[in-house]
């Protein structure tokens, strides 16, 4: 397990780091505070956390970008 960063719409939003075996993410945006030092099991289950806030924030689907600027669009 390495620390890895979490980005939301192309934008990092935190990262998470390796501790007792769990990853703990650390937040460097404020609209994902809440999910400041709470411990995931991986990478992809921090990065679900945010889409879920983002949505549950703005009271609808959050939206994606790819690589290549697509919309992809995430169902919380």
């Amino acid at each position: 397990m390495n620390k890895q960063v979490i980005e939301f719409g192309g934008e990092a939003v935190g990262v998470v780091v390796p501790d007792a075996g769990r990853m703990k993410f650390v937040a460097v945006k404020y609209h994902v505070w809440d999910l400041d030092s709470r411990y995931f099991r991986s990478a992809d289950e921090a990065r679900s956390a945010v889409r879920q806030l983002v949505a549950a924030q703005s009271g609808k689907s959050a939206v994606l970008r790819s690589a290549d600027t697509s919309a992809l669009y995430a169902v919380a």
